[in-house]
């Protein structure tokens, strides 16, 4: 981390005091505290940013710590920058008051955590991961976790090739190299803004995770189908199947948000896709997709989860979910991909995701599907994969199910799983 000078170590500080209510996104509030202070600058939204996100990735340990001090921004704040961003106290004097310095002063140890403090995850989600894939998987899992994501792209291949745009990006000192799992997608070794770039503005590229790529590849889309997008929110994933069916056939790109969608009709008009149809849906069994039951080549069920794969970008998430939601998720989920799978022609596919690494939102879910839907087979995730990422790897490629981590594939922790609906 950067030290802040006193000015952004106040500014720090009100901003942590609306992260630390949960009430909201971190991102969400971060950006209404910049458009409310819009006197700052580039580079004091970049630390201010940078600082409140590392401090989220580390705060069950920090909290751990400091119990006493739980909810106090300035402290918790003063602490990560020393334990985490490994200031010095002597640079970190300038910002603090008599009390806080002495405080700071006296917090020692760290080594011997937990092992769900060690990982910075909730307990909750420390003891389902643990019992499901071991204490050694869970704690690498948790402490990759506490890293900022790479910050990957996906190219539009209906208009450019991956090595063209690579050559462009390379030729303006933008270091980049292809994603090693998929096809469509390159990573970039620092942070840039591309919201100006010719190539984000012409649609030849969107940011977009290596794992959810993969998950929208494993649909396999094709010229001419007729295909959901079940969950579509702002449309990354319906993107690319509209890429990957070359602008025809089409898409139905479904949510429960009018304001997701909404996102969705710039991206399109930039990508210069015509074969996306946005629908809002009142709810999973919304009557108007009576229309579309057994019509549909195949369907991507992204669905609503507690996000837990996320959280290299999303570390407020730990803190914002709980084990009750997961309870009212899991019912939710089941009832979505029952209502996606109406809409499967006999012979298409459903693919079932989340970016969450929970056994119960991924396999639970679509174990109890099959054994109450007989007309739906499971499919190998790998082998179909495989024949759209020709460099997978090995373990993927044999996989029943598509199943991504930070710490084993540098990804977003996406689950994934493909079905076929069994012609009578």
């Amino acid at each position: 981390m950067l030290t802040p000078t006193p000015a952004q170590f106040e500014q720090l500080v009100l901003v942590m005091r609306e992260v630390l209510s949960f009430e909201h996104p971190s991102d969400r509030v971060l950006r209404h505290f910049f458009q409310r202070n819009a006197k700052l600058g580039q580079r004091d939204r970049a630390l201010i940013a940078e600082t409140v996100f590392a401090t989220l990735r580390r705060l069950v340990w920090l909290r751990w710590l400091a119990p006493d001090d739980a909810g106090n921004a300035r402290r918790l704040l003063a602490l990560s920058l020393k334990r985490v961003g490994g200031l010095s106290g002597r640079a970190l004097e300038p910002l603090l008051k008599a009390g806080d310095r002495e405080w700071l002063a006296s917090v020692s140890g760290g080594d011997a955590a937990p092992p769900a403090v060690a990982a910075d995850l909730p307990e909750w989600a420390w003891t389902r991961l643990a019992a499901a894939r071991g204490e050694d998987w869970a704690l690498a899992f948790g402490r990759t976790m506490q890293q900022p994501a790479s910050l990957d792209l996906r190219v539009n291949t209906h208009w450019l090739r991956r090595e063209d745009v690579l050559a462009v990006l390379q030729a303006e000192g933008i270091e980049a190299a292809p994603t090693p799992l998929s096809p469509l997608g390159i990573r970039l070794a620092h942070k840039v803004a591309l919201q100006e770039h010719r190539l984000f503005r012409d649609g030849s590229i969107e940011v977009q995770d290596e794992g959810s790529q993969l998950l929208g590849l494993l649909l396999g889309a094709r010229r001419g189908e007729r295909v959901g997008d079940f969950c579509a929110g702002a449309g990354g994933k319906t993107l690319l199947l509209a890429s990957q069916m070359r602008d025809s056939g089409q898409v139905y790109a479904m949510d429960v948000s009018e304001k997701r969608l909404a996102q969705l009709s710039p991206r399109l008009k930039r990508a210069g896709m015509s074969n996306v149809q946005p629908q809002r849906i009142e709810s999973e069994s919304d009557p108007r997709l009576d229309k579309l039951a057994g019509k549909l080549d195949r369907v991507l069920v992204d669905a609503p989860c507690s996000g837990l794969g996320t959280l290299r970008r999303n570390p407020d998430l730990k803190f914002r979910q709980s084990e009750a939601a997961l309870g009212e998720l899991t019912a939710k989920q089941s009832r979505i991909l029952a209502a996606a799978a109406r809409l499967v022609r006999p012979g298409g596919v459903l693919v079932y995701g989340t970016c969450s690494p929970l056994v119960e939102e991924n396999r639970q879910i679509v174990d109890a599907f099959l054994a109450t839907h007989a007309d739906f087979q499971l499919e190998p995730a790998g082998a179909a994969l495989a024949k759209a990422c020709p460099d997978l790897p090995e373990q993927l490629a044999a996989a029943e199910t598509l199943q991504l981590s930070p710490h084993e594939h540098g990804t977003d922790g996406f689950f994934g799983v493909r079905l076929t609906r069994v012609s009578p």
